[in-house]
């Protein structure tokens, strides 16, 4: 029984780094696996856990915290008998226990390493959005191309956050099944681009989205459960484009900007206005800033281009501050704590998994959106009526 346990857990670690060496070495082979095999996870596991109302992914990532927390308390007990009492006979039950238990978490952890192997690593290295679907120049984009793209994403929130219904104290309301929405403007976005096309799993609010929210994150992709997760407790306007970001992750495409340009994407072409105020907002925190950053922080050139409205100013944020306040009364860690924490996290998986810039990968969907719009930026519209509120939108991730 040893010996076949042996195998069968050096044969699950020996198939995922040998998935990982032919992944970092072959696009080819990533393309064949996102077109062909990932799509079977999707259809059959993601089918499965989309079947549970919570996060089975949030549920796993504490339920290994606990084995985990176990396995240490098994080693310090075991060491201590072992020290006091090395020839007992509780020493040798607690060591025969403590073998079998460690056998499990080994099994397990294999288990673990091979499924995120076969769920997210490879995604890495296949071909992206842009390869794929974009024709993308090595041009460089002028300083008007990218004020006429600003000036008009600037016009398009201003325009739609008037449209929208709002309750007594002014927030937007959303009536309707958001997570539905949400899935259904990401088959009609797979109308266009084939790989997005099919089945798509049940975006699902996290129980720990205080949690989450001291990160500053607004959603997750679990490879583990193939799970879309979201945070329940930011501004409303936030969910939308979240929800269609992390289904874009569970389609294959793993880039934090081409996920960023997907999901705006999947907005601002659906039918439902607050979707399409949702897409434009998720976007309009890095144009901006690289057009403020682009006039050489120039307060007098910025002040000539359209003016972002007070409405927006008010509806593009990531909490309200009866949530912010909540997070902190809730929280065990100092947010500081937990948000350098996230972020030296996030930094380290995306550096190891080949994309240098980290976390900033998220911004350089302005450089997607630049080459989306290529070609249609002298038909932009980019008037608005005077008088028009603005400020300077700062990123809050």
């Amino acid at each position: 029984m040893k010996k076949h346990y042996w195998i069968v857990l050096i044969s699950i670690f020996t198939i995922a780094v040998m998935i990982n060496c032919i992944a970092w070495n072959s696009t080819e082979f990533c393309d064949f696996y996102v077109a062909e095999i990932f799509p079977v996870w999707l259809n059959t596991y993601g089918r499965l856990t989309s079947l549970f109302s919570f996060s089975v992914g949030e549920f796993m990532i504490v339920l290994g915290i606990a084995l985990l927390g176990v396995a240490v308390i098994l080693g310090f007990i075991t060491t201590v008998f072992l020290l006091l009492r090395p020839h007992s006979l509780l020493t040798k039950k607690i060591r025969a226990a403590a073998g079998k238990y460690y056998s499990v978490f080994a099994c397990i952890l294999a288990c673990v390493t091979l499924v995120m192997t076969l769920n997210c690593f490879p995604l890495y290295h296949c071909s992206t959005f842009e390869d794929k679907y974009m024709n993308a120049t090595e041009r460089e984009y002028s300083f008007d191309e990218l004020a006429s793209l600003r000036d008009y994403i600037v016009l398009k929130v201003n325009t739609l956050s008037r449209e929208l219904e709002r309750d007594a104290d002014g927030f937007a309301v959303y009536r309707g099944n958001m997570e539905q929405t949400a899935r259904e403007s990401m088959q009609k976005l797979g109308n266009k681009y084939s790989q997005l096309a099919g089945y798509y799993v049940v975006p699902k609010e996290l129980c720990f989205s205080n949690f989450m929210s001291q990160q500053s994150m607004r959603g997750y992709y679990f490879p583990f459960s193939m799970e879309a997760n979201y945070n329940g407790v930011m501004t409303s306007l936030n969910k939308p484009s979240t929800m269609c970001h992390e289904l874009a992750h569970t389609k294959g495409f793993i880039y934090e900007d081409e996920a960023n340009l997907i999901g705006f994407l999947a907005c601002v072409e659906s039918d439902d206005p607050y979707f399409q105020y949702s897409g434009y907002l998720s976007v309009l925190n890095y144009i901006d800033n690289d057009f403020y950053n682009a006039t050489g922080k120039n307060r007098e050139v910025y002040d000539t281009h359209i003016k972002i409205a007070s409405e927006v100013r008010r509806d593009n944020r990531f909490l309200t501050e009866e949530a912010r306040k909540t997070m902190e009364e809730k929280a065990v860690i100092k947010t500081e704590t937990v948000e350098k924490a996230a972020s030296e996290f996030i930094n380290t998986n995306l550096l190891m998994n080949g994309i240098p810039e980290g976390s900033l990968s998220y911004a350089k969907v302005v450089g997607l959106l630049m080459e989306y719009y290529d070609g249609d930026f002298d038909s932009l519209p980019g008037t608005v009526a005077p008088g028009e509120e603005y400020f300077l939108v700062e990123n809050e991730n």
